[in-house]
Formats: structure tokens, sequence, C-alpha cells
């Protein structure tokens, strides 16, 4: 299969309405590898999981977003098993790992890289851990969503920056509105990764769950119990509502 920015029409997975790309960690590695080598214009990669499919089941406008991503990728266990119990393959590829596997074994230490999010402390802590020399940041404003103004801003920032990789890191949907807007940039290149709280991982800011609680689909709980007072509502309330939009898709399925 050839990575050159086409669609991955021959591993695609539809599932609760979204076009998954169907590629595992190496693939997709591999892909935005090779995409970032070409001189080909800007593209993004998004990463939903359960709080996206919610999200987008109570906000269809979002689709526009995840339809523009040149690369869908499932960033959760708990909709690996879903689907699963519709029959399909759906490989896992977090943001997280994503950003983590690029930055070891892709991306030059003396290369140009552009992040959109985070504060100083968590820049620096990623730049000494990597040993980061040229990095380009842009310290995106709290309530993102609701300012238009600073969603243009910071994609016109990192279309002007030579990076051949974009770390977008600022929650959904303002990191998918952000690689969005840089599509319209003719000008930008290189490769947009909207991976939320990939940033607090890689710099030590959070501390990631155990390989087996990954494997086992339980890093929510890990979460949880690591931030209860800010994850106890995407968790327990607004979570559980994917299985229901589960229930609903395959009985669309089946008519």
């Amino acid at each position: 299969m050839a990575f050159d920015g086409s669609a991955q029409t021959s591993r695609s997975v539809d599932f609760l309405d979204l076009r998954f790309s169907g590629l595992d960690i190496d693939a997709a590695v591999d892909a935005a590898a090779v995409r970032a080598s070409l001189d080909l214009p800007f593209a993004y990669v998004a990463t939903p999981n359960v709080d996206h499919v919610v999200g987008l089941s109570n906000e269809p406008a979002r689709r526009a977003l995840y339809d523009r991503a040149w690369l869908l990728l499932n960033d959760s266990r708990i909709l690996e098993k879903l689907a699963k119990r519709a029959g399909l393959a759906l490989p896992v590829a977090t943001g997280a790992d994503l950003a983590e596997r690029l930055l070891d074994t892709v991306i030059d230490r003396r290369e140009a890289v552009t992040i959109i999010g985070g504060d100083r402390d968590a820049i620096e802590a990623l730049k000494d851990r990597y040993a980061l020399t040229d990095v380009r940041w842009h310290k995106a404003p709290l309530g993102l969503r609701s300012k238009p103004e600073a969603i243009v801003a910071a994609a016109a920032f990192a279309a002007q920056q030579p990076s051949r990789f974009t770390f977008i890191c600022v929650g959904a949907p303002q990191q998918e509105l952000i690689a969005y807007a840089m599509t319209q940039h003719g000008g930008a290149r290189g490769v947009g990764l909207c991976v939320g709280a990939a940033l607090d991982f890689l710099s030590g800011r959070a501390k990631r769950a155990p390989a087996w609680m990954r494997a086992a689909g339980l890093e929510w709980l890990h979460r949880l119990a690591s931030e209860p007072h800010r994850m106890w509502r995407r968790y327990l309330v607004t979570g559980p509502k994917v299985f229901s939009l589960f229930a609903a898709w395959r009985a669309t399925m089946a008519a």
C-alpha cells in the first residue's frame, strides 16, 4: 500500500458513522513518516476516542473535521472491543503512542517541530526529554473553542513554520478546528497530529497507565483515578453513552 497522502481505502473501517483508516500503530507511524518526507500540502491525523464519538453525536457539525482528516485513527480500546462485537477489526493507534513513536524514531532532534498548546514548563520538559533544539511553540488561550480568531491565529502560526510535524494538543474539537483551518492555507506543508493529552504524557506532567491496563482497555480507569475532579464526568456520565450509540448504530446496520 502506498502512503503518499491518499486515503487508506483498502484498510478503511466504517464504524459508528466514522470512516477509520484501519491502521495499527506501526502502519500509522510509517504513513506519517512518509507523508512528512514529501512536498505535499498539509494534511492532518485525527485520533477519535469514546469522548469524540459521543461529542460528534451531540454536534453533527463536527463531522466535517473528521471527514477532512487524512488519517482517522482509533484511540480507544473500548471502540476496538465494540467494533469486534460487530465483526469488525478496528486496530488501536493512540495519539499518545503515535506522538511518542515519531519523537523516538522519526523526528531529528535538530529539525523544526511545531507545537500548539501546553505551557512553557511542558514545552521545556519536552525539549529536555527529546533534546529538541528547534521547537516553534504557540500558546493557545483558554476557551479556544469560543474564540474563532484564536483558532485562525493558531492555524496561521503553524502554517508559516517549516516543520514536517505539527503537534496540536488542545483537546477536541479545538485541535481538529485548528488542523482544518490549516488546510485552508495554501502554503502549509507537513503533517498535523491532533493528539490531545499526548503533550502532558510526553513532558512527564501526567503519567500514562501501565501497559497492562492499556492492553486491557482500562486506561480510562487510570486517568479517572489520577484526575477524578477533571475526569469523572467524561468517564462516568458522558462516556457510557457510547454503548447506546453502538446499539443504535448496530440496529441501523441490521435494518
